[in-house]
């Protein structure tokens, strides 16, 4: 089928219709999707940070139990679902790190809290001791000093390789397109709801 809108720009537009009208305190909210380690396909969300060179950019420790699974295998996924627009969006991906330089500039955008956060804890190790632990960053917070960023913190630019786009409808007649990349062309498709 022939494409009258590419997908990263159909997404931006999307996207900018959600964030206007949303409501929730953080809607650039994505269920980011790895394979586990384990065996088994592991979720959670994070924060979508914006599209740059026709990526889609997340960040976050990069010893994480998700860094550590992208970096065991770079196949993931993204869900967005907006409650305003009533739409979801389905992204299947390669994820890649993203340049020092990048990180950077992501990190400092961050409030002093969220980055003494970052600097201290070990996202997603146990611990007997969580409130010793929130001693700590409340005392980097209070120094009142430049934090850089930790060697261990970072992100992933993730290049699509398929996205689905589908508008619910009170009828479950749902609005399903994807687009899959063939080389570097797009294929639209109608998907049945």
């Amino acid at each position: 089928m022939k494409i009258k809108t590419h997908p990263l720009r159909l997404f931006s537009e999307w996207f900018q219709e959600e964030i206007t009208l949303s409501k929730v305190q953080i809607p650039s909210a994505v269920c980011l999707s790895t394979n586990g380690i384990d065996g088994f396909p592991n979720a959670r969300f994070v924060s979508f940070k914006e599209l740059h060179n026709d990526t889609f950019v997340v960040t976050g420790p990069l010893n994480s139990r998700k860094g550590i699974e992208i970096e065991n295998n770079a196949k993931v996924a993204l869900t967005f679902w907006w409650t305003e627009t009533e739409r979801q969006i389905r992204i299947q991906g390669v994820a890649t790190k993203i340049s020092g330089q990048l990180a950077d500039h992501y990190f400092n955008e961050r409030d002093v809290y969220s980055q003494a956060v970052s600097l201290i804890c070990e996202q997603g190790k146990a611990i007997d001791n969580l409130e010793r632990l929130e001693k700590q960053v409340l005392e980097k917070v209070a120094q009142k000093t430049k934090i850089s960023r930790p060697k261990n913190w970072g992100g992933y630019a993730i290049t699509p390789i398929r996205m689905e786009f589908m508008e619910f409808k009170k009828t479950r007649f749902h609005d399903r397109k994807c687009y899959q990349k063939d080389n570097d062309t797009w294929i639209l498709s109608q998907i049945q709801p």
